[in-house]
């Protein structure tokens, strides 16, 4: 056997067609991680990062930046709306310093401090009860400035408000469903069925439901193997009546990776003991 066929045959994804949906400009960090363990990747978004209705809360709040003592992030998209509203009202990092910052997740804390703030709270798990939980006992009596998309659980502001905290909610951007989607991946479902399909947040399930029409989102995912980032998203996909095959462990883009190799090897090694 050649060298190459060695190769190919020892990676873990050889032979699996793995469907991903998350935004376009996102994509390929979980691509390029499924590519390199023999995968062959179908991308195909469902969801879309566009601004929100108005910016004005945001760029309100910004320019009242010394009010606030704790800043909240929840995602990368955040941040990055965060630091391009604030060119626009002409402030700039010093206008954060004085904040304490907490982040949901790897990926936005490493935006942040990418970018210069220092993040003083980031929960190891990436989910919004995690978050509450680490800020609870900090919070009472201070103003807190949440980030955030304009679909988003409101279980992280209620929760802090009760631990009396004074929270203002803005939107930073919007989610939506590409329109330019919806026929390619009806083909992709039809044409080049694939063998998993990868859901990184509840916007892309609910979305995906949305381009292969509601209601019949079992129909299109039968035969197919899902994965799922964490239990939020899992628990948005039960409530379409989608069965979760695989949940990260870490609920972060290795995490999800690793879940689907560790499924494949599984199977593989129950086809070996018939």
């Amino acid at each position: 056997m050649k060298a190459g066929k060695r190769s190919a045959v020892k990676k873990p994804l050889a032979g699996q067609r793995v469907l991903v949906t998350r935004a376009r400009h996102q994509a390929e960090a979980l691509a390029a991680r499924l590519r390199r363990l023999g995968a062959t990747v179908v991308a195909v978004p469902s969801i879309e990062i566009r601004p929100p209705r108005s910016f004005r809360p945001l760029d309100s709040a910004l320019r009242r930046l010394d009010q606030y003592d704790w800043l909240i992030l929840t995602s990368v998209n955040g941040v990055g709306a965060l630091f391009s509203r604030l060119r626009r009202v002409r402030l700039s990092l010093r206008n954060l310093k004085h904040l304490q910052v907490a982040a949901i997740g790897p990926a936005t804390k490493a935006e942040a401090e990418r970018r210069g703030l220092r993040v003083r709270v980031a929960p190891p798990e990436y989910v919004a009860e995690a978050l509450v939980k680490a800020l609870r006992r900090r919070v009472k009596g201070k103003r807190v400035l949440l980030v955030r998309a304009r679909v988003a659980r409101d279980i992280l502001p209620k929760a802090l408000r009760r631990a009396g905290a004074r929270v203002e909610v803005v939107e930073a951007y919007q989610t939506v469903a590409p329109p330019k989607s919806r026929r390619l991946l009806r083909k992709v479902i039809r044409d080049r069925r694939p063998h998993w399909v990868t859901f990184t947040s509840s916007s892309t399930a609910r979305n995906f439901a949305l381009l292969v029409r509601a209601g019949r989102v079992r129909a299109a995912l039968k035969g197919i193997r899902v994965a799922s980032i964490g239990p939020v998203t899992s628990k948005t996909l039960r409530e379409l009546g989608v069965r979760v095959n695989v949940q990260a462990w870490t609920y972060a883009i290795p995490g999800l990776v690793q879940a689907i190799v560790s499924a494949e090897r599984g199977s593989r090694s129950r086809r070996k003991l018939r």
